[in-house]
């Protein structure tokens, strides 16, 4: 096992503490209990967030380049534990701060980017369950951009003498040059003449077939009428996300922000088809980018370096991504890093960086109050060198959980006063990050109904069409 050397020098310097912004009790408490069960917190990212500023910096230019009316596409890369969900959590903070809309899913078994069974419109309505604002950061946004949307189109026919339904007709004619652009304009009309007449069931209608909820023409047209000829549906997903973007642009707000996680489930799809199906999708949203074919629209994917550079199952196995996607030759050679293309990939944390990380995290938990500390700063210099001597420089480079044992250590001591930082560090247990490599088992693909589970598949023929179909073996007897 590799081992660090002791990243701060003889005569320490303690963790900044001076100008740390107030920390309220709900805020710590979602904070901590996040981070214990392993996971990201959903609020409070600028009390424990350090290092990778260029990262942050070559999005910011995303993000503008989006309220600006542009396009833009990045895959964040990063091992499992490297922060990815933190950072594009992060990102999606700053988006709000810069009037952008944003929507998060993570890709699973049942969503994806491009199905046959209902899996693309499941991550568009998981998408919109997840749609967020600045003023409502949880979700469930989608009523209110549509109601600015409205409220605005009131003020302007007010202010004109015409009818509302007249100069929202106006206001989203230029969605009709898009495909399905008649019936999201037809709907948002709908969902207008429904708040006039104070029908909540036509209204809830609306919003259902805006979040992707119909999964039959027959259901829509009975809940909508006859005018409504189509839904949202697997083979126009990405179609509807571009409207989308298009719509909060006109509702006022500088354009949209869609974040997908574990992108690493395409990656795990035991049919080759599927996969260069999905892999296909990305290549779509990746040229309207480059080209100016989505306005107002931005896309960050996370995934793990396997998702991107394995040469059989991962994006590089798809020639046209390949290219698009490879590394800057100059930087690769020279050791340096490179922002202006798709990829970014996540620095390491260095040791001063968790230094720092785990003094913000004595700091929240002490509520934003040093005199509460619960451990001096030797604590976390001790703290640090325990785990490089138990799995090397992976505490750091993958944190997860050496971020973990420390706030389980200090939850220990706030409940028991007397017992002593510099036994318990000692006992402190830690392990290196293994994120998704025990799940050996992937699930079949409902596209394909004859693909088997890899746990339980036998041995088969070859036969044309599974020539690509990499998950099962050939057996022959000679």
């Amino acid at each position: 096992m590799s081992q660090t050397p002791s990243p701060i020098p003889s005569g320490d310097p303690s963790p900044p503490t001076v100008g740390l912004p107030p920390i309220r009790p709900r805020e710590r408490d979602a904070i901590l209990q996040s981070l214990r069960a392993g996971v990201v917190p959903k609020t409070g990212y600028q009390h424990i967030q350090v290092g990778r500023r260029p990262e942050v910096e070559a999005l910011l230019r995303d993000i503008e380049r989006v309220a600006d009316g542009g396009a833009s596409l990045r895959l964040v890369i990063g091992e499992y534990g490297a922060g990815k969900t933190f950072f594009l959590n992060l990102i999606r903070s700053i988006a709000h701060e810069k009037k952008l809309v944003t929507a998060q899913a993570d890709l699973t078994p049942d969503r994806r980017l491009h199905a046959t069974n209902g899996q693309a419109r499941s991550l568009y309505a998981e998408l919109m369950r997840n749609l967020s604002t600045r003023t409502k950061p949880d979700g469930g946004a989608l009523p209110a951009v549509v109601e600015r949307f409205v409220g605005t189109a009131i003020e302007q026919a007010t202010a004109r003498g015409v009818s509302p339904g007249t100069v929202i007709a106006e206001r989203l004619q230029s969605l009709s040059e898009l495909v399905g652009g008649y019936d999201f304009a037809r709907v948002i009309g709908l969902y207008w003449e429904a708040d006039e007449k104070g029908d909540e069931t036509l209204k809830a209608a609306t919003l259902r077939w805006l979040r992707g909820e119909f999964t039959t023409r027959t259901d829509a047209r009975n809940a909508l009428g006859n005018t409504i000829r189509t839904i949202i549906d697997d083979a126009n997903f990405y179609d509807q996300v571009k409207l989308l973007a298009r719509f909060v642009r006109l509702a006022g707000f500088g354009g949209i922000l869609i974040c997908l996680d574990e992108m690493v489930n395409l990656y795990k799809l035991p049919h080759s088809q599927a996969r260069n199906s999905n892999y296909e999708q990305i290549l779509r949203i990746l040229n309207d980018s480059l080209q100016g074919g989505a306005e107002g629209c931005g896309w960050i994917l996370g995934g793990t370096p396997e998702f991107l550079m394995d040469p059989r199952r991962g994006l590089f196995s798809y020639a046209a991504l390949a290219s698009r996607l490879e590394e800057n030759s100059f930087a690769a050679q020279s050791g340096l890093v490179d922002f202006s293309g798709p990829v970014v990939r996540l620095s390491r944390l260095a040791p001063e960086d968790l230094y720092v990380l785990l003094g913000k995290l004595r700091h929240v938990f002490a509520g934003g109050d040093p005199a509460k500390y619960l451990v001096p700063d030797a604590a976390l210099q001790s703290f640090m060198d325990h785990c490089n001597q138990r799995i090397g420089d992976a505490y750091f480079r993958t944190p997860r959980t050496t971020i973990r044992a420390f706030v389980d250590l200090l939850s220990v001591l706030e409940q028991n006063p007397g017992a002593a930082w510099t036994d318990l560090v000692k006992e402190v247990k830690v392990t290196p990050d293994r994120g998704g490599e025990a799940d050996a088992i992937t699930a079949p693909d409902t596209d394909d109904p004859t693909t088997l589970v890899r746990a339980v598949a036998l041995p088969k023929a070859a036969t044309p069409q599974d020539e690509d179909d990499d998950e099962l073996a050939t057996l022959r007897l000679g």
